[in-house]
C-alpha cells in the first residue's frame, strides 16, 4: 500500500512538471504585419505602388504579376529582395472585399503610381535592428560607403578631364 502511494505521488509529480514544461506559442494568423500602417487592423488588401503588387493581410501573401499570372507568394518578387516596406507607402484598400483586387489594378496603377506617397504612414511595429524581416524585401539602394566609391569614380573621371582641360589637351571625353 505504501509502495502504490508513492507511486501515484510521482506520477502526480512527473504529470505536474510536465505540464509546466509546455510552451505556449501565439501566432496571430491574419493579423496585420508589423510594416503595415496603424489603424487599419480589420484590413484584407494593401495596395503597394512601389513595387506593383498587392498584400493580402488575412493569409500573409504578396500578390504580383509574373509573365502576364498574377500569383500569391510569402515574399516580393526578385527584383524587390531589397524593397523597405517600413518605408514604403501602403495604399490600404478599405473598400475591397473580394479574392482578387488585381481586377482593379489598372486604376490603381493610374491613381498611385510608382512613388506614390499619401498622408503620413506610422507602421505598426518597428523594423527589426537586424534588417533581415522575413518582410524586408525595396528596390535595390546602395549602402552609403558604395554610393561614395560610386561618387569618387565620378569624381576622379571628372578631374582627369579637367586636367585634359586645363593642360589644353582634347576634352573629347568630357561630360556634360
Amino acid at each position: 500500500m505504501k509502495t502504490l502511494k508513492l507511486f501515484i505521488f510521482a506520477a502526480a509529480l512527473v504529470l505536474a512538471g510536465t505540464l509546466h514544461a509546455q510552451v505556449s506559442v501565439n501566432i496571430n494568423i491574419g493579423s496585420p504585419p508589423p510594416w503595415g500602417p496603424v489603424g487599419y487592423s480589420e484590413v484584407q488588401y494593401y495596395y503597394l505602388p512601389d513595387v506593383e503588387a498587392y498584400y493580402d493581410v488575412p493569409s500573409s501573401m504578396f500578390i504580383y504579376l509574373s509573365n502576364g499570372v498574377w500569383i500569391r507568394r510569402t515574399y516580393l518578387p526578385r527584383q524587390y529582395r531589397n524593397y523597405d516596406l517600413y518605408h514604403g507607402y501602403k495604399v490600404v484598400l478599405t473598400d475591397y472585399h473580394g479574392n482578387d483586387p488585381y481586377r482593379h489594378y489598372k486604376s490603381h496603377k493610374s491613381k498611385y503610381a510608382k512613388g506614390y506617397r499619401g498622408h503620413e504612414q506610422h507602421n505598426i511595429g518597428q523594423r527589426p535592428d537586424n534588417h533581415n524581416s522575413r518582410y524586408k524585401s525595396q528596390p535595390d539602394k546602395k549602402s552609403y560607403k558604395e554610393s561614395n566609391r560610386d561618387n569618387n569614380k565620378h569624381d576622379s573621371r571628372d578631374n582627369d578631364d579637367n586636367k585634359r582641360n586645363n593642360h589644353g589637351k582634347s576634352n573629347k571625353g568630357k561630360r556634360k
